[in-house]
């Protein structure tokens, strides 16, 4: 029996955040107003916290494929990242719970950051660092599209979008910078983050309980609608003389 897709949950400000995505909120506020703070006295302290290949390969400093993720350049780097975080966060946590939901962001945005440390690695690039939320952010962005490809969206927050258009067109422009200039963005983190995402999602598909399009079922029932206008156009040539009788 064929299984209906999500059903998207309209959230707003003043309703109640799920306790993920008001946490994640919480600590990257409160991490971004410290660093604020002190970051002049502890400068060298936070640049443990950043993503660095050099550290990360070298000095096998693992756990800044986590803690970057709470770090963030500017207020807009924030804001952007969690407006995004409860936009596409919340409903995605009522659905799958809490658990699931943090297991999966954290997934991306360890995904996220595996690619950017390989790719800068093997460019040679070891000096870089990175820091940021969007890695992880990309990849709920790409759950969303695949729960709610219907649902209206506004893109940039601007314009109104169906979400499946929206991750295709992100995904496409992602990909067409991370092959271009270096911007001072890590677009290979964004893309990273979506095509882990993607993977997990193919994975885990019967046990999140996602519903991608029904390419067969479509079909069966397109042949079954041309059948019985064909059917309908034969009775109307040849009159409709009744049913059989034995």
């Amino acid at each position: 029996m064929r299984q209906p897709r999500y059903t998207y949950r309209r959230s707003t400000f003043f309703g109640n955040f799920p306790p993920g995505v008001k946490w994640l909120l919480i600590v990257n506020t409160v991490v971004f107003i410290l660093t604020g703070l002190f970051g002049s006295q502890f400068r060298n302290d936070i640049r443990l916290l950043e993503l660095a290949p050099v550290a990360v390969v070298q000095h096998f400093a693992i756990w800044q494929l986590v803690t970057y993720l709470f770090l963030h350049g500017g207020i807009t780097h924030l804001l952007f990242n969690m407006l995004a975080l409860w936009m596409f966060g919340t409903p995605l946590e009522s659905d799958w719970g809490t658990r699931q939901f943090l297991k999966y962001y954290f997934i991306c945005g360890i995904g996220a950051g595996i690619c950017d440390v390989a790719i800068n690695a093997a460019m040679g690039n070891w000096g870089t660092s990175t820091i940021g939320a969007s890695g992880a952010i990309y990849g709920l962005l790409l759950a969303f599209g695949v729960c709610y490809p219907e649902q209206t969206v506004l893109m940039g927050f601007l314009f109104p979008i169906k979400a499946k258009y929206m991750v295709m067109i992100y995904a496409a422009i992602e990909l067409y910078l991370s092959i271009g200039v270096n911007n001072g963005v890590s677009n290979i983190a964004h893309l990273g983050g979506m095509v882990v995402g993607f993977l997990y999602l193919k994975s885990h598909l019967p046990k999140l309980k996602l519903r991608l399009p029904d390419w067969r079922g479509a079909y069966r029932q397109w042949k079954l609608q041309r059948a019985k206008k064909k059917f309908q156009v034969y009775m109307r040539k040849h009159g409709d003389r009744g049913p059989f009788v034995n």
